[in-house]
């Protein structure tokens, strides 16, 4: 029988001497009733060889234990890692929607606000006045054009005529008729 088994196997050997002793017992009018093994004793060598197996075999399970942790601890990592980054892109893909749909909003809003500004000038340009008012606003407008060329640029680019300032406002007020006009025959 080997070792390991008789440490596991007492009751066995216990009945087993049991049994011999009470057939060789016989002749002798001697009955065994019992029979027991209280320790096993091997040599030293054989507990040191026990003792080292013992001791690999923890140590197997405690490196297999830890190997199992670091996995585990490197899946979970991966993992939440993983997780942070499809967080992340959706935080800044929502991010970006949310940018688009609010420049859209404002370049609707600007060009809402234009159409209304120019269809206002439209009809204020209708009205008794109205071009008076407009050959009054492009003539500001062109003197503080030059105004602003002077203060810039080394380089001064003046009309022929710049003593008709008259003339330049009615050929620019003639556009605006001849845009008027043009604006008119499109309605009817």
């Amino acid at each position: 029988m080997e070792l390991d088994k008789t440490f596991e196997s007492r009751d066995e050997i216990n009945r087993q001497v049991v049994q011999v002793l009470d057939e060789a017992g016989r002749s002798w009018n001697v009955k065994v009733l019992r029979y027991e093994i209280k320790n096993l004793t091997p040599p030293d060598a054989i507990l040191r060889a026990m003792q080292a197996q013992i001791t690999a075999e923890r140590e197997k399970r405690a490196v297999i234990a830890t190997s199992e942790g670091e996995k585990q601890k490197e899946i979970n990592l991966a993992e939440g890692s993983k997780q942070s980054d499809i967080l992340n892109s959706e935080g800044e893909k929502q991010a970006a929607i949310n940018k688009a749909q609010g420049d859209a909003t404002a370049i609707r809003l600007v060009a809402e606000a234009t159409a209304a500004g120019i269809q206002m000038v439209a009809e204020a340009i209708g009205k008794e006045g109205g071009m008076a008012a407009a050959n009054l606003k492009v003539a500001e407008l062109y003197i503080s054009a030059f105004g602003n060329l002077a203060k810039t640029n080394n380089t001064l680019i003046i009309p022929s005529n710049v003593s008709d300032v008259a003339g330049l406002v009615a050929s620019a007020m003639s556009v605006l008729d001849k845009t008027r006009v043009g604006g008119a025959g499109a309605a009817r």
